[in-house]
């Protein structure tokens, strides 16, 4: 493990983190995510070390940096409004954060500028003063600034959120870039899914100073823990009721209601919980497959409900029907809703698979705000 963070708790009277634990391997991309005020930041500027954790261990490459004072982590950070220094240019901007190693030279200094400014591809305003700069010019500036001391770790709070579409595009691109070649280790904030599905090796949802879920980007996404991670990742199919185990844990049966069960395949549910338990079955609306007919399929999930109501934004329909007084919430292209002739009113059979209900433990779930 390269960073471990073990119960690590910090109490700022009007805030607390409260006992966080990951790790983050060498190389590997973390993006932390959740509602604001959920103590991303707080996370973030306690492990360089600008606030001091009441209790806790944070290891880096294997070394306790509880005590270390920030200039000395080697752990470095860039913010969403970049934080340049107004009265230096692009070029002094960059070097300043080289000033203290005194082993470089004047001309070794300046190639691994041009080296890092030619990667990020501003190695053409190096010679502009800061405030003629663009939100991306600022911002490809300020990350070259922390790369270049060439840091253990780096720490990003929202450093693409102020910028345009195009450059946050570009900018995922380089960084992405840069993560591989240089096996940087990344721990990321942001309110942008866009950069979970482009950069993201890990994914932690936290909320309230807590740290609801750690892993990979399928298993949070697919694989929620509870009810609040999995309404905030998108899962808008969450439905309440009782566990009924079949012969096998590939027959799980979820009951909704006297005349609506759901078939999962959810193994490790199926190893830990017991019968009758009260549970949550999460369904992503892209699982979800419309037919007018029941089809013979391989799907266990086979259900007629009636179409209740149509949004279509651009190129996604969404569909929301009634099966047996429960909604279930679809997508669908333009193209597919047409064919099908979907209109509301309409019975339509909605279709899925028992490895997409996840199945999550109803006291293992927060309150869904």
């Amino acid at each position: 493990m390269f960073l471990e963070i073990k119960d690590l708790t910090v109490d700022l009277d009007d805030f607390k983190l409260d006992k966080i634990n990951f790790s983050v391997d060498k190389g590997e991309y973390l993006i932390l995510i959740g509602p604001t005020g959920s103590g991303k930041s707080v996370l973030l500027e306690t492990i360089i070390g600008f606030y001091r954790q009441n209790s806790g261990l944070i290891k880096l490459n294997g070394k306790e940096i509880n005590e270390v004072l920030p200039e000395k982590r080697n752990i470095g950070i860039v913010y969403q409004d970049h934080v340049l220094f107004p009265n230096m240019n692009v070029y002094e901007n960059i070097k300043y954060g080289l000033k203290r190693d005194k082993s470089l030279t004047d001309d070794e200094i300046d190639k691994k500028i041009h080296k890092m400014a030619n990667i990020m591809e501003i190695e053409h305003i190096l010679d502009r003063n800061i405030n003629t700069l663009s939100g991306g010019e600022s911002q490809r500036t300020a990350l070259v600034r922390t790369l270049i001391v060439e840091p253990e770790l780096v720490l990003m709070d929202e450093p693409f959120s102020a910028l345009d579409v195009t450059t946050q595009k570009r900018l995922t691109e380089l960084i992405k870039t840069i993560g591989n070649n240089l096996g940087t280790t990344f721990v990321h904030v942001t309110h942008n899914f866009n950069d979970i599905w482009n950069l993201a090796d890990k994914v932690g949802v936290m909320k309230k100073g807590e740290l609801h879920q750690m892993g990979s980007v399928y298993e949070v996404f697919s694989r929620p823990e509870n009810g609040f991670v999995a309404d905030f990742v998108g899962i808008q199919n969450i439905f309440e009721g009782k566990l009924k185990k079949g012969k096998s844990c590939e027959s799980l049966e979820i009951v909704i209601n006297d005349n609506l069960v759901l078939f999962s395949n959810d193994y490790d549910v199926c190893i830990h919980l017991e019968e009758g338990s009260n549970v949550l079955a999460a369904i992503r609306p892209e699982n979800i497959i419309f037919s007018n007919t029941i089809q013979d399929s391989s799907a266990r999930n086979r259900v007629k409900g009636i179409v209740r109501d149509i949004k279509i934004t651009g190129p996604v329909v969404n569909i929301e029907s009634e099966v047996e007084g429960i909604i279930f919430k679809g997508l669908l292209t333009k193209s597919s809703y047409e064919s099908l002739e979907i209109e509301i009113g309409k019975e339509i059979y909605l279709i899925f698979k028992s490895l997409n209900v996840n199945v999550i433990d109803r006291y293992n779930t927060f309150k869904i705000e």
